[in-house]
């Protein structure tokens, strides 16, 4: 046991056994709903005889992905299959174009090749430490109303509206009603410094949701998981065919997204967590990029769509994870997940609005730490953290932020704030935006 320690520096990250096993089950508890979703989303495409395979590689590619990131970089960041890129894979890539599923993982191998080759040429590290401070700390604002957002919205507190975009749900619903009291029961377990109060209150909510019956007891807690034979491989067969004129311009869509959203994720984690180094930068942020995009890979292979590191780690700092002994519980948890899928789907996505949402109002704090004196800063960071809700992308937040940073700062006579490879991403987005959009 002191061996392990050692190796996740328990002591340097002032840390212990409870707190990351605690941390780990947390983020386990917030983003486990993947196992369930991403097999839904893929089978539309796929087919639904498949569903069973697609379960096996989303929770097998999440175990590895993340046992990897903490025991590779001693990180608590938790890695899946990512929501967007598998919708984009399922009804843009295969249901609108055309592409067979096996070439469309084909495709997504061949993005993960291009990750991992940033990785190593260490562009994607260069590209992180490059962004400024002040677009950092709005990175972690702006994830913070993200998240907070997408808590809102699965409690039904928030809802779509054709007049006026977004407009307050009935509250009168069991699981608004249900949310908002798992939000107010998790803020004063807090406020009392109770130790994993947002892991008690998805708990907690998911409980009274079955009381109440909104949500059936599950039939069965255990099943057999079913091996991916016909799923297993096929993204390395047809990974020469992604490379073809006609689909290379997807396997840099997924290429841009992944780069960006990824940037984003871990500049907000870790400016909120305090992994970040004097000069603001992630030390060891090659080898958490090289699990993510090795992830990707494995992925592919196992028979699922794009890894990519989720923001719900967020709900496991905020439980005390510091270190990759987390990781390494949050990918343990997801292999356990493969023997209990009935039970792990009978949690209702309204269960985890409170952790979101909580997570959300801890990650705001960051706003305090941006120059408000300084226009020229204030406008590229207000922009990064309002764009990232509004959009439902990080990728775009941080996009709005790294365009309008140099073009203001260097119209405003602040030019030496500027980073040059901040100019370069700042003609990098214009063009994508003008030749993508």
């Amino acid at each position: 046991m002191q061996t392990i320690a050692r190796y996740f520096q328990f002591t340097e990250r002032q840390t212990d056994y409870r707190r990351e096993i605690l941390g780990g089950a947390t983020t386990f508890v917030t983003m486990v709903y993947i196992a369930a979703v991403n097999p839904s989303i893929l089978a539309e495409a796929f087919g639904r005889d498949l569903f069973g395979e697609l379960v096996f590689a989303t929770c097998v590619a999440a175990a590895f992905s993340t046992i990897l990131m903490g025991l590779l970089a001693n990180y608590p960041f938790a890695l899946a299959p990512g929501m967007g890129l598998n919708a984009y894979l399922s009804y843009t890539i295969i249901l609108g174009m055309g592409v067979r599923w096996d070439l469309a993982l084909g495709i997504v191998f061949a993005s993960g090749i291009l990750f991992t080759l940033l990785s190593l040429f260490r562009i994607r590290e260069a590209l992180i430490n490059a962004v400024p401070e002040d677009l950092k700390h709005a990175t972690a604002v702006g994830i913070g109303l993200f998240i907070a957002f997408i808590g809102l919205k699965n409690a039904g507190v928030i809802t779509g509206s054709p007049a006026t975009l977004v407009t307050l749900g009935s509250l009168r619903t069991i699981p608004a009603l249900l949310s908002l009291a798992g939000t107010f029961a998790i803020a004063v377990m807090l406020s009392r410094r109770w130790k994993g109060a947002i892991l008690f209150g998805v708990l907690a909510v998911t409980g009274g949701s079955i009381l109440l019956g909104q949500t059936p007891f599950p039939s069965s807690f255990l099943s057999l998981p079913e091996w991916p034979h016909r799923l297993l491989g096929v993204a390395i067969e047809t990974t020469p065919a992604a490379f073809d004129i006609t689909l290379i311009h997807v396997v840099f869509a997924f290429l841009f997204v992944d780069v960006f959203d990824t940037m984003g994720t871990f500049v907000g984690l870790s400016q909120r967590s305090g992994f970040l180094d004097d000069q603001g930068r992630l030390p060891r942020a090659n080898r958490a990029l090289l699990a993510d995009s090795v992830g990707t890979m494995a992925g592919a292979v196992l028979g699922t769509s794009t890894v990519t590191t989720y923001i719900e780690s967020a709900a496991g700092i905020s439980a005390g994870a510091r270190t990759g002994f987390a990781s390494v519980v949050t990918g343990g948890l997801f292999l356990v997940a493969l023997f209990f899928t009935p039970f792990i789907s009978s949690i209702p996505v309204f269960a985890t609005a409170p952790a979101l949402i909580v997570v959300g109002v801890l990650m705001a704090a960051s706003v305090t730490r941006i120059d408000w004196e300084d226009i020229t800063s204030a406008v590229p960071a207000f922009l990064t953290a309002i764009v990232m809700p509004l959009s439902f992308s990080i990728a775009d937040g941080v996009a709005i932020g790294l365009v309008s940073y140099p073009i203001i700062k260097r119209i405003g006579g602040k030019g030496t704030d500027v980073h040059p490879l901040v100019d370069v991403l700042a003609v990098i987005f214009i063009a994508r935006y003008i030749l993508l959009d």
